[in-house]
């Protein structure tokens, strides 16, 4: 799975909005957005963000595993 697919089931799951998100990383959500769809790279710091804000592991984030888990 690529990791901008896996940003934006998580944040579904979580029942949150683009906006929403893109507030917790200071953007815009147009420019959050560009993520979800895969048209820009998102920086190694927003996944740590994200990963935190979530509670899941980057490599879970990442799309690098299918089961999360829960950080420490």
């Amino acid at each position: 799975m690529h990791y901008y697919q896996r940003l934006k089931d998580v944040r579904e799951d979580k029942e949150k909005t683009q906006a929403e998100i893109a507030a917790l990383l200071g953007l815009y959500q147009t420019h959050y957005s560009r993520y979800e769809r895969g048209e820009r790279e998102l920086p190694m710091h927003h996944f740590v963000t994200l990963a935190k804000y979530y509670n899941v592991s980057l490599d879970f984030l990442a799309g690098l595993i299918d089961t999360p888990r829960k950080l420490s």
